[in-house]
């Protein structure tokens, strides 16, 4: 297969929609003489924070001189996004080699009577075949959805991350807060440490499934915290403290901005302190270095258009939004804002609206490129009640000009409300600055 071949040959197999389970995955994980056994690994899981913590875990270990893979999702423009060796996405050649691949091992579990897999756990597997193949001595998995039974779920890492807990695809991991907790906790493994910053019932919930499994936890808030010093704008001054570790105030920079980041920042320094214990490359420095630099696209990301200040998240649930509405108070307490919004009709858009939007706001409403995008008119008639003025635009670019019309370089332009529509957004952004 070329790559366009093999992206066909993907969305093709979006009919089978999201069946989560492991008995698929792990046949062809076996066929494929099980690559995810090759390296070692860091399992991240979450409502919100985990493609985070896991971009600054990744940093982290390939500043320190360690060959390292990264597995995320989604994408925001391309499927090699996911897939990533030393920093950089698998090339469109090397994608379209290993489906190749992974679609003759998926033709034997057809002639074997077996299910066809997902489209995401034949990505999961691409993944897994091509860090094998570039012999990556670690790798950061981000999972996709709950833990327990999502594809990645099938790796012994040397540290499982879960940084927080909220309602998120309730409808598929059981509808209740305890379930969805239960599920995330479905990572942690025999023996391997767990990092958390799940707080509540959730961290109840967590605490019990590490200790039924011999699994030391350390948690946010008690054995490790981050307190935020300033903010320039650009970059965040925080202190990390661990009286655990012996460690009191010690400065850092994050060049990741948001007031959620400063706990998300917390959770990787612990779980970086954890893997130094097994290899000593990663040093206080590097990890220092690394966090200077991380970058995330598309997660609370300012992007400057001119005189134009723009800031792109993919808040996309309530506690998403909530954390950009507070970083947007602290950051720009004084500024006017320009809101250009696309969200998913399943997702619970009354209460986002709700904690995001001022009345003295600008927004302009449009359509998420996905079949699950709400419609420009409903959001209209669902923003319209909140603010001073709202437009509608089904298409993406009309409402980017015009957002950028009103913004007029004056105002904070804010694009958010689904990474379906911020990726696409963001890239015309990228265009135009050339």
């Amino acid at each position: 297969m070329n790559y366009q071949e093999a992206i066909s040959y993907l969305e093709g197999l979006k009919i089978f929609g999201i069946r989560l389970g492991l008995t698929r995955i792990e046949r062809l994980l076996e066929l494929l003489d099980r690559p995810q056994d090759r390296y070692r690994t860091v399992h991240v899981t979450g409502t919100n924070g985990k493609g985070s913590v896991s971009a600054m875990v990744e940093g982290a270990l390939r500043r320190s001189g360690i060959h390292t893979g990264f597995y995320s999702s989604p994408h925001l423009v391309s499927y090699t996004e996911r897939i990533r060796v030393d920093g950089q996405n698998i090339s469109e050649q090397d994608f379209a080699a290993g489906m190749t691949v992974i679609r003759e091992k998926i033709d034997l579990m057809l002639a074997e009577g077996a299910e066809c897999p997902t489209q995401f756990e034949v990505l999961t597997a691409l993944g897994f075949y091509y860090f094998a193949k570039c012999q990556v001595e670690y790798a950061v998995i981000e999972v996709g959805l709950g833990g327990t039974l999502d594809s990645t779920n099938v790796i012994t890492p040397e540290v499982s991350v879960i940084t927080n807990v909220t309602m998120e695809h309730a409808d598929k991991l059981g509808g209740t807060l305890q379930s969805i907790a239960e599920n995330k906790a479905g990572i942690i493994k025999d023996g391997v440490p767990v990092v958390t910053a799940a707080k509540g019932e959730p961290l109840s919930v967590i605490r019990a499934v590490a200790e039924e499994k011999s699994a030391d936890i350390f948690v946010a808030g008690e054995d490790f915290s981050s307190k935020f010093i300033s903010c320039d704008g650009c970059v965040q001054q925080l202190e990390f403290s661990s009286e655990l570790l012996g460690i009191d105030h010690q400065p850092y920079e994050l060049h990741l901005l948001g007031v959620h980041q400063v706990e998300n920042s917390a959770v990787a320094l612990m779980t970086l302190r954890l893997l130094h214990n097994i290899d000593a490359r990663l040093t206080m420095e590097t990890v220092t270095e690394a966090l200077r630099l991380v970058s995330w696209p598309a997660r609370f990301e300012r992007l400057d258009f001119g005189a134009q200040t723009v800031i792109v998240d993919g808040a996309h649930n309530p506690a998403g939004m909530r954390a950009l509405r507070s970083s947007l108070d602290a950051i720009f307490p004084a500024e006017e804002r320009v809101l250009l919004l696309g969200i998913l009709k399943d997702k619970d858009i009354d209460a986002m609206l709700h904690i995001l939007l001022r009345p003295n706001d600008t927004v302009v409403v449009t359509v998420p490129q996905s079949e699950r995008a709400d419609s420009a008119a409903d959001l209209l008639r669902r923003v319209a009640p909140a603010v001073q003025h709202v437009e509608a635009f089904e298409a993406n670019k009309e409402a980017l000009d015009r957002a950028l019309e009103l913004a007029n370089g004056e105002k904070l332009l804010v694009i958010a409300g689904s990474l379906y529509l911020v990726g696409g957004v963001r890239e015309m952004l990228l265009q135009r600055k050339g």
